[in-house]
């Protein structure tokens, strides 16, 4: 068989989660080249903002609650976690708590404040940050150096939300800001409520392969009018006001396009239906997938995940092959996968930085892997993925 012949006999592929175009997001991104609205702001940016907010916010008693939060739609989610760590006054020295199974965006922002990130393991229901080691790092911190953190950074990994009510009443007992990192779950809900409006703060990202996209973005969530004017004001280069260009403060450049503003106002129109196929892919996986272990609900309606990836552990040796088995003939079939997220405690960049563990996310870093999940993809699509998986 030549090379054009082994191309062609080759299956699709299928990728991990591709985004996904509803049909209105050319209408809106014709409409900011009509008007010549080309810049960081304008009727896209504006709109987008509003619809973020409308959703998240919720109706009766939550529409109430949640009344004040604002919403700045900004260049990257990683853009959305600094500037709330600026706001929050997070500076050089001091220590934030963050989740160790994440990805490094949800750390790095700590570092770009010269700030030192604390690393806390995950429990085993939600793989988010455990409360019981969040308050034992709180207190060792408080020994060692004399100082409370100055910030908690949970994550709800893979969009399914974390044991809120344990971590938001630790970090109320000893008053420290809670940021949370709802970048893989727009759309999840704990308790009925949107993740994105627990903390004072949260980021939400808009990255080709989350939820919706506007192809690379994010947004940060404010707890008032007033913030969000603050976080608007850092993302575009901190210029005070003054007929010439006056700066006190170090700004940055993290404000949202309206070309990419235009391409997240129409994805709003299919939110909901992704994460609602998301949720029937995951339900799928667990149907084909009897007797390997896929990421769940925990026990409870408390939960209620995007399931933005659909995640499985494989113990090799109740399974009698690994994590790496899997991946390799997942690719071997033309299939996307990913081993979960490398704790950031094991990353050599954070090496010298305090880790409070209890073997979760390394153990699941060993065994998982991330199944395609994007709501492009056919039931015939997880079919063949959950065959090559029967088939080891």
């Amino acid at each position: 068989m030549n090379l054009f012949s082994k191309f062609f006999s080759m299956k699709n592929r299928i990728w991990l989660s591709l985004a996904h175009m509803g049909g209105r997001e050319q209408e809106f991104i014709q409409e900011a080249f009509d008007t010549n609205w080309v810049v960081p702001l304008g009727p896209n940016v504006n709109a987008f903002e509003k619809a973020l907010r409308d959703f998240l916010i919720g109706n009766g008693k939550l529409k109430v609650e949640n009344e004040g939060k604002q919403v700045v739609a900004l260049s990257a989610g990683t853009a959305a976690l600094h500037l709330g760590l600026i706001l929050l006054g997070i500076g050089e020295g001091d220590e934030v708590i963050c989740q160790s199974f994440t990805f490094s965006a949800s750390a790095n922002p700590i570092a770009y404040q010269g700030a030192t990130p604390v690393f806390v393991d995950s429990e085993e229901d939600t793989w988010n940050m455990d409360p019981v080691l969040l308050e034992e790092a709180i207190k060792d911190r408080l020994e060692k150096t004399g100082r409370l953190p100055k910030a908690i950074i949970p994550v709800h990994l893979y969009g399914m939300p974390g044991k809120l009510d344990e971590i938001l009443e630790v970090a109320g007992r000893y008053n420290i800001p809670v940021l949370e990192d709802s970048a893989e779950a727009l759309g999840s809900e704990y308790k009925g409520r949107k993740c994105g409006t627990f903390g004072e703060y949260a980021a939400l990202s808009f990255n080709g392969n989350k939820i919706i996209t506007t192809s690379g973005g994010g947004a940060l969530v404010c707890p008032s009018e007033e913030r969000a004017k603050r976080a608007l004001f850092y993302a575009t280069q901190a210029r005070e006001q003054a007929p010439h260009y006056q700066h006190e403060k170090i700004g940055y450049n993290y404000r949202m396009s309206n070309i990419c503003a235009g391409i997240g106002r129409g994805q709003m129109f299919v939110l909901e239906e992704h994460v609602a196929r998301r949720r029937e892919i995951h339900d799928l996986y667990v149907k084909l997938l009897d007797g390997v272990k896929v990421m769940c609900q925990p026990e409870g309606g408390d939960f209620n995940s995007n399931y933005w990836l659909t995640c499985i552990t494989v113990d090799p040796e109740e399974a009698g092959f690994t994590r790496e088995d899997v991946r390799l003939a997942l690719d071997g079939d033309n299939i996307e996968s990913r081993p979960l997220w490398k704790p950031m405690h094991l990353q050599p960049v954070f090496k010298e930085a305090p880790f409070y563990g209890n073997g979760t996310s390394e153990r699941l870093f060993e065994i998982g892997l991330c199944l395609p999940s994007g709501p492009m993809l056919t039931d015939q699509d997880i079919e063949r993925v959950a065959k090559v998986i029967y088939d080891l």
